[in-house]
């Protein structure tokens, strides 16, 4: 647009269209009989001076010879031959002095020889030459400059953003490891950008926060379940003093899940708040002592128990308590989803699996993941809270181990229980 601009207001006057004179000259310049210069009436010349009516030039060669034509500004009408030995060059004036004529001089070959030409302006220069001379210069300097820059620009904007964005990074990888049981994890404030640094400061101050809740929630549901304890405990008692009959058979039965309730609730704020201690525990015994602890409570229920070992020791490295609540947890679970028939089965394989099955209708495919989340039930109508199975995992993950569920085949579901070989690592959630 600039260069639109200028060519039309004829500023492009002074852009070289000096050119067009010398290019003239090459051809017009000769010898006359004499010796002495004159000029050819060439088609070239012919159109200067038809489309430039102020051309003027003056021609010298080294031996004195002169022709000009046109009205030589006497700002370079007293110059003569004082310039004959430049190659060539431009006469002008300081920016913002008055408008004064300018002027090239150029040694050019001609016909006659080389001669020295000086000369002003040979009109407006066609739009088409700057152009080209515009893309010359844009080719020749611009586009390189460009091109260096944007390859600078690729190569070390990856390399700058990627160094700031750092910080973000470790803190994007400590928010994926925030979990509910994950508690007091922060993000990553080093090398955090300046400007991101209030939205990390905000995300820590708020898991602050959250982790203050939570504690505050898992007090009232320990104090909950202590104070919970002791009129269950009296209730219980009491039921067991009375006339036996089915009524209070069910009612002892909804006492016991309301005690193993409390005692889930315990274990859980157990388990978040203190290491589980190993110790050099006998699989087969624990299992078995479990089943004779809960035959009373399974028998009143309708059901039958079993116990199984494929061998008669296995030692691991497990916290005993912790593996019998676990058991207890899961007899629980079969005494209420059993279908009150058949038999409950607890086993002892020598691969250190360990196996509490029931006759019941089993687990859904679509359930067997979600029903150790905690609070989950799998009826919405469940006489369950969702603690128990939650709670088992928890207790086996702990240990190194996983637990999953199975069909049996001959109907129900089995809890299977495995454990490494190798001794867990205590740790807190």
């Amino acid at each position: 647009m600039i260069v639109g601009l200028l060519w039309m207001s004829g500023s492009m006057m002074t852009l070289e269209s000096e050119d067009d004179v010398f290019n003239a000259l090459r051809e017009a310049v000769t010898r006359d009989a004499d010796g002495g210069l004159s000029l050819r009436p060439t088609s070239a010349l012919n159109r200067l001076r038809t489309d430039v009516p102020d051309l003027w030039f003056v021609v010298r060669d080294d031996h004195g010879h002169v022709v000009s034509e046109g009205s030589v500004p006497p700002e370079y009408a007293r110059i003569g031959d004082a310039l004959n030995a430049i190659g060539q060059g431009r006469l002008g004036w300081n920016m913002g002095d008055p408008a004064r004529p300018t002027a090239q001089v150029r040694r050019i070959l001609t016909p006659a020889g080389t001669v020295h030409a000086m000369t002003g302006p040979g009109g407006q220069v066609p739009l088409w030459r700057v152009l080209v001379s515009t893309m010359l210069v844009l080719v020749a300097f611009i586009f390189p400059a460009i091109l260096l820059m944007a390859l600078a620009t690729l190569v070390a904007t990856p390399i700058v953003v990627r160094r700031t964005m750092k910080g973000l990074d470790q803190a994007a990888a400590d928010a994926g490891r925030i979990d509910v049981e994950q508690r007091g994890v922060r993000l990553a404030t080093t090398d955090v950008p300046t400007e991101a640094m209030p939205l990390v400061d905000a995300v820590n101050a708020a898991l602050g926060r959250l982790d203050e809740g939570y504690a505050r929630q898992q007090r009232f549901l320990m104090d909950a379940a202590h104070e919970l304890r002791t009129p269950i405990a009296i209730l219980q008692t009491r039921l067991e003093g009375a006339v036996a009959n089915p009524e209070n058979a069910r009612l002892l039965e909804d006492v016991a899940r309301l005690a193993n309730l409390a005692e889930q609730m315990l274990d859980l704020q157990r388990l978040d708040q203190q290491a589980i201690t190993f110790a050099s525990v006998d699989l087969v015994a624990t299992v078995q002592r479990v089943a004779a602890d809960l035959a009373p409570l399974v028998i009143a229920a309708g059901y039958t128990i079993a116990f199984e070992a494929d061998t008669a020791q296995i030692l691991l490295q497990a916290d005993r308590s912790a593996l019998e609540r676990a058991l207890a947890n899961l007899v629980q679970n079969a005494i209420q989803h059993g279908g009150r028939r058949g038999t409950i089965s607890l086993r002892v394989h020598s691969d250190r699996t360990i196996e509490v099955a029931d006759e019941g209708g089993g687990v859904a495919p679509d359930h067997r993941e979600r029903i150790f989340e905690p609070f989950h039930r799998v009826q919405p109508l469940d006489r369950g809270v969702g603690l128990g199975l939650h709670l088992v995992r928890e207790i086996v993950r702990r240990h190194g181990g996983r637990i999953s569920v199975h069909d049996e085949p001959l109907g129900g579901a089995c809890f299977r229980l495995s454990f490494p070989i190798a001794a867990p690592v205590a740790r807190f959630s």
